[in-house]
């Protein structure tokens, strides 16, 4: 039997994929910047009062864009390309306090793509500047409780894409490894005296960060322990401690980038094993007094953390514990010299925080802690 002629091939061209030929050249820079930023410097100042006591603080601020957020920036871009809804001309949208939006603007620029920060118009205007000087727009709200859904009316508006730190912070991050902070703090700590350190301190913004630390923490059985630190006018606290995620409250925080009127998808309470809520008058001292201690100007967020970390540095001294502290330096100080480093401003918001930071430069000094000092109370 004679077999039938085949029919000849469809007349169906395949696609030439020119979305992933962007895709693939996206990465390669992002992958870029990641090599030329891979890590930054674990500082260890010395405090004559805490002897027996090491403090090691994560310099995040020495990255291209200045801050922690650099980190999550590239990663969110990263996770926005390689689930197929960032392309070629994709406006990339944010709601941001600043530093992450200085952050995005920076790789959006990188890759040739508009950029919409959406934000409270109480930013410092520094943070405002560089986002412009990246090639970004910056949309104001009034309250910090609007920007979600502004953020995603511009999405709409441009067809672009929201990239949603407070959602996707968590997950966005390779919280096993790949060069993710946690990882970087522990390899930094091998080799010293403590290399699993008693305590790293964090201060929640997306929760995203504390998250894959405690992440971590847990993945490589660590004897190290996770203290997130809040701040006043947020909820990350209280939903810790009652256990309710639908907590809200209005306003914002005067601390810029941490602090949170809702409970962020990104915050994983799970994984923290203790939380404290700071004044801002102490968070503010602390970040003043650490300026003077390191001879270089640290953020009000970062200020907060070594206010959590002298908290339980003062609680380790009760005990006659010894041991290392780990916290981070978020961004710099010359962000804020119109609000944090400024007497006026301070003066207006009605903080007193003199005598707070003589308290704490005596405790740095001598390790003798003022319970009356307004501090906030010792851990438990």
């Amino acid at each position: 039997m004679t077999p039938a002629p085949c029919d000849p091939l469809p007349d169906l061209p395949l696609p030439d994929c020119v979305e992933q030929d962007w895709a693939r050249r996206a990465v390669g820079l992002l992958h870029g910047d990641a090599r030329r930023s891979a890590d930054t410097h674990l500082l260890k100042p010395v405090f004559p009062g805490l002897n027996g006591i090491d403090i090691y603080l994560k310099d995040e601020s020495t990255h291209p864009t200045g801050s922690l957020k650099h980190r999550l920036a590239r990663s969110l871009v990263l996770y926005g390309i390689c689930n197929g809804l960032i392309g070629a001309g994709t406006t990339l949208v944010e709601a941001s306090s600043g530093s992450t939006a200085v952050s995005e603007a920076y790789f959006a620029r990188l890759l040739g793509l508009p950029f919409v920060a959406v934000m409270t118009r109480s930013t410092s205007r520094q943070k405002v500047a560089e986002i412009e000087r990246f090639g970004g727009r910056c949309h104001f709200v009034e309250r910090a409780s609007e920007v979600y859904a502004a953020a995603q009316a511009v999405a709409d508006q441009t067809g672009g894409h929201y990239l949603d730190q407070f959602t996707y912070a968590e997950r966005a991050t390779d919280w096993r490894g790949n060069n993710n902070i946690a990882e970087s703090i522990f390899a930094q700590m091998a080799q010293e005296p403590h290399p699993e350190p008693d305590w790293v301190v964090m201060s929640a913004g997306t929760g995203g960060t504390s998250a894959t630390i405690g992440r971590y923490i847990r993945y490589r059985a660590l004897k190290t322990r996770l203290c997130v630190i809040d701040v006043e006018n947020s909820v990350f606290y209280d939903a810790y401690r009652r256990g309710d995620r639908s907590l809200c409250c209005s306003g914002g925080s005067r601390i810029e980038g941490i602090g949170r009127p809702r409970v962020e998808p990104s915050f994983l309470p799970a994984v923290v094993d203790h939380m404290m809520r700071l004044p801002d008058a102490g968070s503010i001292a602390a970040m003043r007094v650490l300026s003077d201690g390191i001879f270089r100007q640290v953020g009000g967020s970062t200020g907060a953390n070594f206010l959590g970390l002298c908290l339980i540095a003062a609680r380790m001294r009760a005990q006659g514990r010894q041991g290392a502290l780990v916290t981070l330096i978020c961004d710099s100080g010359a962000r804020y010299v119109d609000s944090y480093y400024s007497d006026d401003w301070v003066a207006a918001q009605g903080l007193d925080i003199a005598p707070r930071m003589d308290a704490l430069r005596r405790f740095l000094d001598t390790g003798v802690w003022d319970a009356t000092a307004g501090l906030g109370p010792l851990p438990d």
